[in-house]
């Protein structure tokens, strides 16, 4: 299976789903799938994410649906072209 990398924001848009632990949840269900919070703004209202996830594709795919199902917000991180 091909390994991957993807850099993805994490949205959990309200005071229930910041309470809810999706990312451990996520990590139990699949513990193959290694992730890094890079960057983080939690408040009580709303928690914004950048997580570098990374493993086997299906693997990884799988959990970010999982998160996905949970109700976090999941969409991948773009790397702004003028930076190239």
């Amino acid at each position: 299976m091909a390994k991957v990398d993807k850099r993805i924001w994490l949205t959990f848009g309200s005071k229930a789903m910041v309470e809810t632990p999706a990312l451990w949840r996520m990590a139990r269900q699949y513990p193959d799938v290694l992730f890094d919070i890079r960057q983080a703004s939690v408040t009580a209202e709303i928690g914004i994410m950048a997580v570098h996830f990374s493993g086997e594709q299906n693997q990884v795919q799988a959990a970010l649906k999982f998160l996905q199902q949970q109700g976090v917000t999941v969409e991948p991180i773009e790397k702004n072209l003028m930076e190239s």
